[in-house]
């Protein structure tokens, strides 16, 4: 259990956290990088704690048809099963009533003895109204009411939390996103003098900034969280706004979290290099940095791949960047370790689904959010010359996963379109969607296909991790030049580029050019190689280990906020 009463270095508030399949609290990628974060402050024993929301129906469970409908469930799980609850309640007031939270405490222990608490907040206790007991039920489910309200809970209500469990000292407080930026507002509030008739000297702005880091994730206006202010006024009260000016909170006359984050923060970072210069173009006039993400190697790394690399790279589970060494490696073991972690997604898929894949043939994957700027049907652009290059050259297997959002109608289109593509492919072209994507088939598909293909559109990609994910196994990355892609490949070497760099306007977002270079590279590098060249093969999967595993990882990345952001 760990101890209240040390010093914090940082509270680490994410509206989502991915730990296990088995816990879903998480929506996608956000939830799962702030997992893999959260083990790694518990590797490397960074005094820290981590809120979130409780999510108790979770995101959803998704279902698809024989023709490719989705539709959405409830999640049913135990939370008594992997979390305790606390005897700790506090009070958020919302809509001038009080909404009493309580919280579950998850303990995430590291083999190095790092414990870091994650608490989950949770509104269904009896005192609450029956709307109220519903606040966290769904992941992002709900009208914009609903999500102001959730976002009160965990920005205002986990900080209240935390003072309530024992919490003093806390020296950072990290937003992953810009949801949980009420936090700010309760940190001023907490500062008001009340005898002090000068506003800009009545709350301490400055002492609440120097404690205040916020990651921007989203590199489209569109996904930034803004509220007409006068919703956000009817739920949080007119007291309880602590701006003189609305550019405080503000600057479309609409109340953005994202902006509320910005100027409250000493350190603001995006997510890859590129998307710290789109961000500084999309928020012109602040200081945006880059911490390029990562992933939590132990977790990602398949249990064939463990066996590898704890024989031949002993150190490599606590000090990632030791996998430069897999160069020492003998190919055939390299080899034989992915054909393992390949016949276990192999025999998952045909189990799961009617698709007879088999174990020889190139398998591609394509795993992530369904929705339009991820382009997961870009591959089907021309069906005529994908057929061909696969009756000519070699056999295709494709597998996809990826949930589309309730309310993107659009996305699930995509969805009914990649599965419409199996009746019109060449007899040499085998397509599977898995249903239901989580934590456990992620694992399966990173571990296990050959080729990781990600095609997003210009420059809406903020990082992606999935491609790092794939790295730790061997699997070689396909991927247009965006997020961390641009700093991760190395063409012919670590992978393959789809498309210009993204810093050619010329081709910023040019399907037709994407989709010429897709196809060349797949008829003239990509299938030729795993067909023909093995040893260039096996070559590639090393340097794509050996270069972009041992640097896209969460020990690095924590480090680096450490560095940079929670020590001053």
């Amino acid at each position: 259990m760990p101890d209240v009463d040390e010093p914090v270095v940082v509270a680490y508030f994410s509206m989502e956290v991915g730990l296990s399949a088995d816990m879903p609290t998480y929506a996608g990628g956000l939830g799962v990088l702030a997992g893999d974060m959260i083990k790694t402050f518990a590797d490397l024993k960074v005094p820290s704690v981590a809120v979130t929301l409780l999510n108790e129906k979770g995101y959803f469970r998704q279902k698809i048809d024989e023709k490719g409908n989705q539709s959405e469930e409830d999640e049913v799980w135990d939370r008594e099963k992997y979390m305790k609850l606390l005897p700790n309640k506090v009070v958020v007031t919302l809509e001038n009533r009080p909404v009493v939270v309580r919280a579950w405490q998850h303990d995430v222990v590291s083999p190095s003895g790092g414990i870091v608490p994650v608490y989950f907040l949770d509104t269904n206790v009896p005192a609450n109204t029956i709307d109220d007991r519903k606040l966290t039920s769904h992941l992002y489910g709900g009208d914009q009411r609903y999500r102001i309200m959730q976002e009160a809970i965990i920005g205002i209500g986990g900080l209240k939390m935390l003072k309530d469990i024992g919490y003093e000292d806390i020296e950072n407080y990290h937003m992953n996103e810009g949801h949980a930026a009420f936090l700010i507002m309760e940190l001023l509030n907490r500062t008001k003098n009340e005898e002090e008739k000068d506003f800009n000297k009545k709350y301490d702005f400055e002492k609440v900034k120097d404690k205040c880091i916020f990651t921007t994730h989203t590199p489209l206006k569109a996904g930034q969280d803004e509220f007409d202010i006068g919703l956000v006024k009817s739920v949080l009260g007119e007291d309880f706004f602590p701006f003189e000016k609305m550019d405080a909170f503000s600057d479309s006359g609409k109340f953005s979290m994202t902006h509320l984050a910005l100027n409250h923060s000493h350190y603001i970072n995006g997510v890859a290099k590129r998307h710290k210069d789109v961000s500084r173009k999309l928020f012109p006039g602040y200081q945006i940095h880059s911490v390029t993400n990562g992933v939590h190697s132990v977790t990602w790394v398949s249990e064939a791949f463990k066996r590898l690399y704890d024989e031949n790279i002993p150190n490599w589970s606590h000090d990632p960047f030791s996998l430069r060494y897999v160069f020492g490696i003998e190919d055939d073991e390299i080899w034989n370790t992915h054909m393992e972690a390949k016949k276990l997604l192999i025999d998952f898929v045909n189990e799961n689904t009617k698709t007879k894949m088999d174990y020889d043939t190139i398998t591609f994957g394509f795993a992530r959010r369904m929705t339009g700027y991820k382009r997961p049907d870009l591959i089907f652009h021309n069906i005529e010359h994908l057929n061909k290059i696969a009756d000519e050259i070699g056999k295709i297997q494709l597998i996809f996963a990826g949930k589309a959002h309730p309310n993107d109608e659009a996305g699930k289109m995509m969805i009914k379109h990649i599965f419409n593509q199996r009746e019109i492919l060449s007899k040499n072209i085998k397509i599977v969607f898995l249903e239901n994507y989580n934590i456990d088939i992620s694992k399966l598909l990173v571990a296990g296909v050959d080729v990781w293909l990600n095609t997003p559109m210009r420059p809406f990609e903020a990082s992606g991790t999935s491609g790092m994910k794939a790295s730790h196994n061997g699997v070689i990355n396909f991927s247009v030049l965006d997020g961390w892609w641009l700093e991760g490949y190395i063409e012919n070497v670590t992978g393959w580029s789809i498309g210009p760099r993204s810093s050619d306007p010329e081709h910023e977002c040019d399907s037709h050019f994407d989709v010429a270079d897709l196809y060349s590279k797949l008829e003239k590098e990509v299938l030729p190689m795993y067909y023909y060249d093995r040893q260039k093969w096996i070559e590639m999967m090393k340097h794509t280990i050996a270069i972009n595993a041992s640097f896209f990882n969460t020990h690095r990345m924590v480090q680096q906020y450490v560095l940079d952001a929670y020590i001053r």
